[in-house]
């Protein structure tokens, strides 16, 4: 079990291999990215029971993790990376020509740690329910986790999902609502409101709860009770509470940084925030 303390520290050099990924190419998610990088490294460096190599497609045994909103890859390859699913030196490939580090997930170039192409929006509630109902029907008794963003609770296929995994009792499903209440045209509630999202959850059959995504003990603590209130008949939402561009202050307060890279004297200042911890690629 990582300390609270060890996984800030490896959180503050997820947030800068993320900063540096999208500044290479001058393109990318950096925003929601930076957002969710301590939930990330909850999840792979404390939480989940993980066999990073050999990678293991189907992921029998194991606990596995959806991403649903695909364009925060930087985030996650970095998580992986640093979790050893796959050299920490190729996120320099980030973004260019013939890298298995797409800017979307994808699974043609088989870059372990991915199960499935992800990032148009909606589609991963539907992945993740299918992947742990098949771990229920196998007697498997390992947790499914999948992150959506808020803005994504717009899309109608996320909602069949949800009735689908409350129908069917899939109470080894874990989903988390990055919940910072901004998208790529501006505020979720002047884009489209979503209304009390935890209610809603709860109307739809669901167990809820929130947390601080933005502190690590929040984020262990939330993960863990969401594990307790998991195996009673109901999946679990997690309503968790970001800022998008958490640790970097300029990026944060805004939606601006949704989908737009550092240039050179904002890379610099941004990286001045953060404290390299495991070494820089």
């Amino acid at each position: 079990m990582a300390t609270t303390q060890e996984l800030e520290r490896t959180a503050s050099q997820v947030r800068r291999d993320i900063l540096r990924m999208v500044h290479a190419p001058a393109s990318g998610h950096p925003g929601g990215s930076l957002g969710c990088a301590d939930l990330f490294v909850a999840l792979y460096f404390d939480v989940m029971h993980i066999n990073p190599a050999p990678f293991n497609m189907n992921g029998t045994d194991e606990d596995l993790f959806f991403l649903s909103n695909g364009h925060i890859s930087p985030v996650w390859y970095s998580t992986l990376a640093r979790r050893g699913y796959f050299p920490v030196s190729e996120l320099s490939t980030f973004r260019f020509i013939n890298s298995r580090l797409q800017g979307h997930p994808a699974t043609e170039e088989g870059l372990e740690g991915i199960r499935i192409a992800s990032g148009s929006l909606g589609q991963g509630l539907s992945a993740a329910s299918g992947a742990a109902l098949t771990k229920k029907l196998n007697g498997e008794n390992r947790m499914v986790y999948c992150l959506m963003g808020d803005g994504e609770q717009q899309e109608g296929q996320v909602w069949e999902a949800v009735m689908f995994a409350a129908h069917h009792k899939i109470d080894n499903l874990i989903a988390v609502i990055d919940w910072n209440n901004r998208q790529i045209d501006g505020d979720v509630e002047d884009v489209m409101a979503l209304g009390n999202l935890e209610e809603k959850y709860q109307t739809f059959g669901w167990e809820t709860l929130r947390m601080n995504g933005n502190d690590m003990q929040s984020v262990v603590d939330g993960l863990a009770l969401a594990k307790e209130k998991s195996g009673n008949g109901k999946p679990v939402a997690i309503m968790m509470q970001t800022e998008m561009g958490a640790g970097v202050d300029f990026m944060m307060g805004t939606h601006k940084w949704h989908g737009v890279a550092p240039n050179d004297e904002q890379l610099a200042q941004a990286l001045n925030q953060l404290e390299e911890t495991l070494g820089d690629y």
